[in-house]
This record gives C-alpha cells, structure tokens and sequence, in this order.
C-alpha cells in the first residue's frame, strides 16, 4: 500500500523545497555549497526529496531546516526499506505523488538501451510515471538530472533536476520550489552555481 501523509491543513500559503539526486557521498562527498542557504532565504516549510540521495545521512542534514518527506532512488541502497519507492503527500490540501521516476528494474533498463539510442525524452519518463497515478494533482520526480516543470492533462509535473549536478560537462545543478496557495499549486526552479566536486570541497569549473 503506497505510503500517505497528510500535512499543513490549516494553512493558507505553503513553500516546499523541492530536491533530488544530492547524490552524498557516491558521486560528491557533501550537499552543493549553496543548496542549504537558499533553503533558508527561501523559508520552506517542508523539504521534499525524490530520490538518490544515497546517504540517510543528508536526510538528517536537512531536517536542521525543515522536515523532510523522501522517497527512494535506484542509488539508495543504504535506506533498505527504511524508505518507500513511492509515496502520496496530502499538502494543504493539494496530493502530491512523490516518486523518483526509474521504474522497475525491467523499465531502467529498456531506458538506458533507448537513451543510447535517442538521448533524453522527457515522454519517456512521463508514461513511467503516469503508471502510478490516481487523483494526485502535482507529481514530483528525478532521475533524469533535467529540471523540469510541465502542466500535462491538468497536472503539475516538477523534476527540479539534480542538486549535485546537471547533465553534461556543463551541467547546471538546481533545485524547486513548490508554492502552493489556497489549493493552488505552482512551481519553479531555483539552479545552483556550476560547481566540481574536489574531494569534499567544491570549485568552479
């Protein structure tokens, strides 16, 4: 049974930060530089993260600013089953389905096949996606590293892309922010400065 929480009912105005592949520490050794502080300026009142974060470590991290609601990705292997592939998040009264985006391991591998063969089609991700869908209204994934934010047959599609980095030797790292407002939902995307991970400090490019 796919995991349900029910969070901010009696608020008017809710900013949700909107993260995915951090990517701590199998691919970079710490969270972009920038990611907590524009947590902070932006004042969210929740953080959600969609997936390959790959330490429980960061979750911990971020819960110093706001409680988080995460799912897992197909790097999360230290969550076990401490995590849920996916999850539907009641705020302020809109549902938000919360899910990384690889689908089984069947789907991930068809995928990698049809990337080599025709690069990023963000369609491709969507019908995965839409295998899950009942009434949620705003639908949070990763995965693909490409930020997005699309209305697709009355829905709000949000991929804040990664926050380690983009796709790419000059990937842009990035994350979202979700507002939702008296039922209303609208997102955008917030991209980080182009950093390299050396060690466990960063620099630019």
């Amino acid at each position: 049974m796919m995991r349900q929480d029910i969070l901010f009912q009696d608020r008017l105005r809710i900013v949700i930060g909107v993260i995915a592949d951090t990517h701590v520490p199998d691919r970079v050794d710490a969270l972009h530089p920038e990611l907590e502080n524009n947590l902070q300026s932006e004042k969210v009142d929740a953080i959600i993260h969609a997936g390959d974060i790959s330490s429980p470590a960061v979750v911990k991290q971020l819960e110093h600013i706001a409680p988080v609601f995460a799912v897992r990705g197909n790097r999360d292997w230290a969550f076990s089953k401490a995590l849920p592939w996916s999850r539907t998040i009641v705020i302020g009264g809109v549902r938000i389905l919360l899910i990384h985006g690889q689908g089984g391991l069947w789907d991930y591998l068809v995928d990698k096949v049809w990337y080599l063969l025709d690069g990023y089609r963000p369609e491709r991700y969507l019908r995965l996606i839409e295998r899950h869908l009942k009434d949620e209204q705003v639908i949070v994934f990763g995965h693909t590293h490409r930020a997005l934010v699309l209305e697709r047959q009355g829905r709000l599609f949000i991929n804040p892309g990664s926050a380690a980095f983009g796709i790419g030797k000059d990937g842009q790292p990035s994350m979202g922010i979700l507002e939702i407002e008296e039922g209303r939902a609208s997102a955008r995307i917030v991209n980080l400065s182009k950093l390299k991970a050396n060690g466990r400090s960063w620099k630019k490019f």
